[in-house]
């Protein structure tokens, strides 16, 4: 057996598990804007020929009238105290031709570095335009070059007002028409957002017959129309003739001498309040409106049948006919309303359907496409060319605007939702909250999330091939509304420039105080191409006291949400610590009542590792700073000492942490000789005993790109026997089991030092008065075969007042070559206290749960068994439904994979707890008393009533007497008349395993 694995623990060897880092906390630079502005909501690290700067999106930048939004250059390094300044980007972003909306386009919004260093994307996603009174919101990008010039603004979902629209308004002027002055209420705040140019009305009336109100011609402005249309008289008459108002309008409104245009789109808006008296030629008349190209909108107006107390067909009747009337798809079509009163709560959505008419080319209405997509919601830019997130897109279930070349690619509407499968759960997903990409060997891989995809999110990966869309794998969230794929980060971990993870942020995971905790998946790409969950990360838990909390909170928090939200933010960064392996930063900004704070994961292999190693919380009062690490940025070394410096976002300021010098300590261990020899050789203190040289040598160095290295000074223990009360050796230089040294260290340092057995250990070494000596074949090459038996002398065991102790048998057997340092484990739940061991000399360590002994130390020989057994007692604080204990057989010595089976037992006992109950009446019947005699019969048919008596009610209670777990009262009430004899039963109900109920426990 190796030396250093049988006698000594090397404290230095540890320095690879130590949980170090490097983030310094104390001297950042600090950059602060107003609260108000969102200053900081966006961060990014940048340089070019001018210096190292610290760009900070602000999207609120223009309070309180026009928040444009905007982006900040701040100076970093040396001598550069300098404030920050803005681009001014919304004066220099702008799209030609269009009647722009820049008020609340919220510019900063979204910030991203081009990967190569050229420049950065700024973006806007509130950006706007005018179609005639409708506007729309589509998002806008600037691009700027690294010498910080707007080379040109990205809007790939601006699209030009469509078209021209004739719309005609056909009225129901009869007399069931009541009151009228709704009616003129409608129509203004309706012919308020129409445009009078693009679009012209028009608006004939009915009752009896029909007449021209309005001409499409007759006004050139919209002030003048909506004057004269507060005063249109009502028309009367005691019928409704609704085929012939309609054909009215479509044979003469829509004529080029009342001022319809030909080419232009036709719109026709019928509101009525009643069954047509020539329902008979409804269908020849829309049927020639159809043909007409005239698209047709209905308004049911249920005020005359709701006052007559009309039946639910005569008003089903009634709204069928309407429907009938309106064009395809009914749905966006067809409106009815209780009275007249409420026709005005339905002019905005009659208006967005009309409207959508004015931004599509399609020959009827349709939903929102790219007229609200928010473009520029989130951007990611790689080699691969650029993606936006647009989560308006589509009635706001989201797309992803993918850079072809030059050109820009709008996927089509069911790129990312297939109806016919997902009816509503795709239904305002929001694809494209936020987007990445993964490079592979394979290819690119495109990633898009949609937190409100079914309400609990997703995450979609897919190729593309210039021109369409593969979706190769989607990722679901788990539960509903944790926001799930609102942030994504792809990380190449070991820099062998493929990606390695996927880290998926669902920051409103609901923690188990019903607070926003937050939390982070971490996936690895698999070699085909898929990503697999190997992780999830959660925060340090928040604990939430508001007004109504428990009295246990120390201090009110003043802000909600409570919680943390963490992973609202996760940043990749090169390689922190300097390992080789790049790491993760991931920002909370709701930790402490609002400050925030940040954790530093540290790289490992191609993933992370799962606990963090540095944690960064915001300090202040919270107000002049909210929601540190909403933002994080970390990709270069912004004060040139070689190492990344990491910049963090919140909300009012933003903080640049450098990183510190990383010092690598490499610590060796060479032993002479390299094995246990038992031969005694050496003296000391006048006697012959077994002596070890071993070697310490170190190296260190400054890890960092700087050349000088100054040294240091290092303190390093070596412990003889660490894991042994009484050690079997002592060094010379001590005379005791440990050692320690202080030394300066500037390259390279090495150390001698000599440890000998103690002489009260040399029994540890002798049989039989001989020397053992190292007996491994011809080869020095030790290959055992251990043989494991383990049984328990119990196989179930009753637990009761008077506890039963058990034993676990052990028989441990080598059939080949000398087993060093052979141990034996039991591993046992927390049901049961070790007792003792026999034979009593037998060397075990123990903790509550965990036995460790020695067999045949220092090695078991060929063909020797050894046998021992362990005593347990039951725990009666710690209640199970069994028994768990599991026993495994080590060595130092080799041992092949295919002899490991018989080195493990595991051991398991049902147990059963006898109830310790107590059984008292709740009342007693006044008076009475019930006289059993013994040995009476009563008979099981009655022939007379008389010998049946009075009702009784009997009411017990039974308590259930038990440590380390919950009980419950359990109570029975049983009525019957009083015949002689009556019979219950019991029932237990609570969270304790097995009970058994002894029935002479329970007599009455």
């Amino acid at each position: 057996a190796h030396l250093c694995t049988a006698w000594l623990c090397f404290r230095e060897s540890l320095l690879p598990w130590l949980s170090c880092f490097n983030v310094d906390e104390k001297n950042q630079m600090s950059f602060s804007g107003p609260v108000e502005d969102m200053f900081g909501y966006t961060v990014q690290q940048f340089e070019n020929s001018e210096g190292k700067w610290v760009l900070i999106g602000s999207p609120l930048t223009g309070q309180p009238a026009k928040r444009t939004g905007d982006v900040y250059r701040c100076p970093v390094g040396q001598n550069k105290n300098t404030g920050c300044e803005k681009f001014l980007l919304p004066e220099n972003t702008t799209i030609p031709n269009i009647n722009e909306v820049k008020e609340n386009m919220t510019m900063g919004t979204t910030l991203v570095v081009n990967p190569d260093g050229s420049g950065f994307l700024a973006c806007g996603p509130q950006y706007g335009y005018m179609c005639g009174k409708q506007q729309y919101i589509t998002g806008i990008c600037s691009n700027v070059s690294s010498s910080f010039k707007v080379l040109n603004s990205i809007a790939p979902t601006v699209r030009e007002c469509k078209q021209d629209m004739d719309i005609v308004i056909v009225l129901d002027g009869s007399n069931s028409i009541y009151p009228w002055s709704p009616i003129t209420e409608f129509l203004v705040k309706f012919l308020q957002s129409i445009e009078i140019g693009p679009a012209r009305v028009g608006i004939v009336s009915y009752g009896d017959d029909v007449g021209h109100v309005f001409n499409l011609s007759q006004f050139s402005n919209t002030k003048d129309l909506l004057k004269e249309a507060a005063d249109i008289p009502q028309r009367t008459g005691h019928k409704t003739m609704t085929a012939l108002g309609i054909d009215t309008a479509r044979k003469e409104a829509f004529t080029v001498e009342r001022g319809a245009r030909p080419g232009v789109k036709k719109v026709m808006v019928i509101v009525t309040d009643g069954e047509s008296h020539d329902h008979y030629n409804l269908k020849n008349v829309t049927d020639q409106c159809e043909r007409d190209g005239i698209e047709r909108f209905a308004v049911a107006v249920l005020g005359d049948y709701n006052r007559q107390n009309k039946t639910n067909e005569e008003i089903k009747k009634f709204i069928d006919e309407i429907e009938f009337i309106a064009s395809d798809l009914k749905s966006d079509h067809f409106f009815n309303v209780s009275d007249e009163a409420a026709l005005v709560t339905i002019v905005d959505a009659l208006g967005s359907k009309i409207f959508a008419l004015e931004a599509t080319s399609e020959k009827h209405t349709s939903s929102f496409e790219m007229e609200m997509s928010q473009s520029g919601f989130s951007a990611h830019t790689s080699k691969a060319g650029v993606m936006l997130g647009a989560v308006g897109a589509f009635d706001w279930n989201g797309t992803v605007v993918m850079q072809s070349g030059q050109e820009f690619v709008v996927p089509k509407k069911n790129t990312f939702h297939d109806p016919a499968e997902q009816r509503y759960e795709g239904m305002a997903g929001y694809i494209g909250y936020d987007v990445q990409s993964a490079h592979t060997p394979h290819g690119v891989l495109y990633i898009t999330g949609a937190p409100r995809f079914n309400h609990s999110g997703r995450v979609t990966v897919y190729r593309f091939d210039g021109e369409n869309v593969t979706i190769t794998q989607t990722l679901k969230g788990e539960q509903i509304g944790s926001y799930f794929g609102s942030v994504l980060q792809t990380h190449d971990i070991d820099r062998d420039n493929y990606t390695d993870i996927l880290l998926v942020g669902a920051p409103m995971y609901m923690g188990p105080e019903r607070d926003e905790q937050g939390q982070v998946y971490v996936y690895r790409l698999n070699e085909d191409g898929l990503f697999e969950h190997e992780m999830t990360l959660k925060p340090v838990n928040q604990t939430c006291c508001t007004a109504h909390s428990q009295s246990n909170c120390k201090s009110i928090s003043k802000n909600e949400p409570c919680g943390a939200r963490f992973g609202t933010a996760i940043a990749a960064v090169p390689d922190l610590n300097l390992d080789g392996f790049s790491d993760i930063v991931i920002g909370s900004p709701l930790e402490n009542d609002h400050r925030g704070a940040v954790y530093i994961y540290h790289g490992s292999q191609k993933s992370i590792k799962e606990k963090y190693v540095q944690r960064i919380a915001a300090g202040g009062d919270g107000e002049s700073m909210k929601f540190f690490g909403q933002s994080i940025h970390g990709i270069m070394d912004l004060n040139d000492d070689g190492i990344i410096d990491v910049t963090i976002g919140g909300i009012g300021g933003a903080a640049l942490f450098w990183s510190r010098d990383v010092a690598e300590l490499l610590a060796e261990m060479t032993f002479d000789p390299s094995k246990i020899n038992l031969q005694q050789t050496c003296q000391v203190q006048g006697r012959t005993t077994v002596c070890v040289k071993t070697k310490v040598c170190f190296k260190y160095r400054i890890k960092s790109d700087k050349d000088t290295n100054t040294g240091t000074v290092i303190r390093y223990s070596l412990t003889l026997d660490s894991l042994r009360a009484i050690a079997r050796g002592r060094f010379n230089e001590t005379d005791n089991r440990r050692l320690q040294k202080n030394e300066s260290i500037v390259d390279r340092l090495c150390r001698e030092h000599t440890f000998y057995t103690s002489a009260s250990n040399q029994s540890s070494y002798t049989q039989e008065g001989k020397l053992l000596s190292l007996d491994c074949g011809n080869d020095d090459k030790c290959v055992a075969n251990l043989h494991l038996k383990a049984t328990a002398n119990i196989s179930r065991l009753l637990i009761k007042s008077n506890q039963e102790k058990f034993y676990v048998n052990i028989d441990i057997h080598n059939s080949r070559d000398n087993a060093y340092n052979t141990k034996v484990t039991l591993s046992h739940t927390e049901n049961i206290n070790y007792v003792k061991v026999e034979p009593k000399d037998k060397d075990c360590e123990t903790n509550p749960t965990r036995i460790v002994c020695a067999v045949g130390y220092p090695f078991l020989k060929t063909d020797k068994k050894e046998s021992f057994k362990i005593q347990f007692e039951p725990n009666p604080f710690h209640i199970r439904k069994d028994i768990v204990i599991n026993v495994t057989a080590t060595t130092d010595s080799e041992e092949s994979d295919s002899n490991l089976r018989d080195n493990f037992v595991s051991i398991v006992i049902p147990v059963q707890h006898e109830a310790n109950l107590r059984f008292s009446a709740n009342k007693y019947m006044k008076q009475d008393h019930i006289i059993f005699k013994e040995k009476e019969t009563i008979p099981s048919v009655f022939n007379h009533t008389s010998v049946i008596g009075d009702e009784v009610k009997i009411s017990y209670t039974v308590r259930l007497k038990t440590s380390g777990c919950r009980t419950d009262t359990l109570s029975h009430s049983s009525l019957t008349h009083y015949s002689g004899e009556f019979e219950t039963a019991l029932f237990m109900t609570n969270s304790c395993p097995e009970f058994i109920l002894k029935e002479n426990d329970l007599a009455l």
